[in-house]
């Protein structure tokens, strides 16, 4: 089984908890019949081998991104126009698409990245509260009761990813709680914090490259 294959199962079997705040809702791409395609499309395209890659996790998948897509930190544009996977998505940019892009293309490209790293999120489903994304650490309520399911998705998600070393993306409340699982789960046996993309593109635009930088510092070790 390829780790395509992995990845795929992976998300086709994600058992959601039954408990969501009041005005809370979660985004599940992976119940979308075109979304699961694309999603298909895309792992084969550029995990069909038995390579085991280091790990990156996001927050959680936003609602112009991976929340439409399946596939974090990728966007519609960036999916048809880096990936080469055309898509009827509404083409809507998300910024951290757009420096995540941005990052792999100074890397060498989405062929040379993906064959060494994987992207997720502490939570891979993404929550929408009054329109506007949610952080699953916003509402206490919600990371106490989705905890159980977070740790087990990242421990299925071990079984195709390097445990050695996990990439927080993002440097505050992420790195923070993902350390606080690792010590209480002993996931992994380092936890490295980068810096979130869309804090870049929001407040350090014009040293967006020197970000990018640090990226491929840390990652290409």
């Amino acid at each position: 089984m390829s780790i395509a294959d992995k990845i795929l199962i992976f998300y086709k079997e994600l058992d959601l908890p039954g408990f969501l705040p009041e005005g809370v809702v979660a985004m599940n791409p992976y119940q979308d019949k075109y979304a699961m395609e694309c999603c298909t499309a895309f792992y084969t395209k550029y995990y069909n081998d038995h390579s085991v890659r280091k790990l990156l996790l996001g927050i959680n998948p936003g609602r112009f991104g991976g929340g439409v897509t399946g596939i974090p930190f990728t966007d519609p544009i960036k999916l048809e126009e880096d990936c080469g996977i055309p898509n009827s998505f509404d083409k809507k940019s998300e910024l951290s698409s757009t420096f995540i892009y941005d990052m792999i293309r100074s890397f060498g490209g989405p062929e040379p990245f993906y064959k060494r790293y994987y992207f997720s999120a502490v939570s891979p489903i993404g929550f929408i509260k009054n329109g506007k994304n949610l952080n699953y650490y916003n509402i206490r309520e919600l990371q106490e009761a989705w905890e159980p399911f977070m740790v087990n998705a990242l421990r299925r998600q071990l079984v195709f990813c390097d445990n050695n070393e996990v990439f927080s993306i993002g440097m505050g409340r992420n790195v923070h709680y993902l350390t606080a699982l690792n010590k209480k789960y002993k996931l992994f046996g380092k936890v490295t914090a980068l810096p979130h993309p869309r804090w870049v593109m929001q407040y350090r635009l014009k040293r967006k490259d020197e970000f990018i930088r640090m990226y491929i510092n840390e990652l290409d070790l």
